[in-house]
């Protein structure tokens, strides 16, 4: 199997399970933490939607440095469930048509993140695909999970059931 291919069918089962998460997003809540040192609500949601769009960086771009100041690096928060969706279709079509387009030998190419032009991960592209991404994503997602909890909103079955959903 091609690393790509591999790629590819890890975007459908994490989109899948991203989406499942962001459907249950109570709307009016954004500006709910659960400690004041929290991500609110409303930027979390936002930040699980467009993870996977991250994808398409990696491919596309050698590295990515960020100023801290920067604003725009932050995704916008939306006011509605279905905006919130909307990016996240967005961001996984750009992700797709990034990982179709590549080749096995480009995601064995390096890739950096950067802040303020200091390296803070760098390695081949595939695997800060499968760690940058996917396992921060999950990260999130299961952050998401406990906020969603906390709102009174059912916990939907992602890796197994939960206490609101069974598969």
């Amino acid at each position: 199997m091609e690393l790509k291919d591999y790629l590819l069918a890890q975007l459908d089962r994490e989109a899948a399970l991203t989406r499942k998460a962001i459907d249950r997003v109570p709307e009016g809540q954004n500006d709910f933490k659960p400690h004041e040192r929290s991500m609110e609500l409303g930027y979390l949601a936002a930040l699980v939607a467009h993870m996977l769009g991250w994808i398409a960086t990696m491919i596309d771009q050698d590295e990515l440095n960020i100023d801290e100041s920067q604003s725009n690096f932050r995704p916008p928060v939306a006011s509605h469930k279905s905006e919130l969706l909307a990016a996240m279709e967005t961001k996984v079509a750009e992700a797709r048509r990034a990982l179709s387009s590549t080749t096995d030998d480009h995601l064995l190419t390096p890739w950096a993140f950067k802040i303020n032009g200091h390296a803070v991960q760098q390695g081949p592209r595939h695997l800060m695909i499968s760690d940058g991404v996917f396992s921060h994503l999950a990260h999130h997602r299961g952050q998401l999970t406990v906020y969603l909890r906390l709102n009174q909103a059912a916990v939907p079955a992602l890796y197994g059931p939960s206490a609101d959903e069974r598969f």
